[in-house]
């Protein structure tokens, strides 16, 4: 059941989750996964899921964190859009994997992103961000210059 009104205890989460983002591993999962990873193809996603890529232990920690926060807006902890409303960095993740996300949970994780999924489509908020992201990333995709 969704929280129809923010109250105390969502604003108690989000600065709890803020806090989590805050914490020194985290934050440089975040901006590696953030500024270093750029997939052009599933190879590219499919290469980063092997423990022996240099960005797979940030990737691991970087889509759980925002699966398990998504999560608790889709399960009716959180309101959804206050949530959204700061939480929105992980659509970044989920933006540049989109285009090959079909292909990734039929080979390799069937539930993966249902919980960035589930906020880009049913929160307004989530909406926005997706749609933002999403020209991001193909603008940087089309203008990267690649050096051998």
């Amino acid at each position: 059941m969704a929280k129809e009104k923010p109250d105390y205890y969502d604003a108690d989460i989000v600065l709890r989750l803020y806090e989590m983002r805050r914490e020194e591993v985290m934050r440089q999962s975040r901006s590696a996964i953030n500024g270093q990873y750029w997939p052009k193809n599933y190879d590219d996603l499919a290469a980063l899921t092997k423990p022996d890529h240099p960005l797979n232990a940030a990737f691991r920690q970087v889509s759980s964190y925002w699966e398990m926060v998504y999560g608790m807006a889709a399960n009716g902890i959180v309101n959804a859009e206050y949530l959204m409303e700061s939480n929105g960095e992980g659509l970044y993740l989920y933006a540049k994997v989109l285009p090959y996300i079909e292909q990734y949970r039929k080979e390799a994780f069937p539930v993966a992103y249902r919980q960035a999924e589930w906020v880009s489509q049913n929160t307004e908020g989530g909406k926005r961000m997706l749609t933002m992201f999403t020209g991001r990333i193909k603008t940087v995709l089309e203008t990267r210059v690649t050096i051998p």
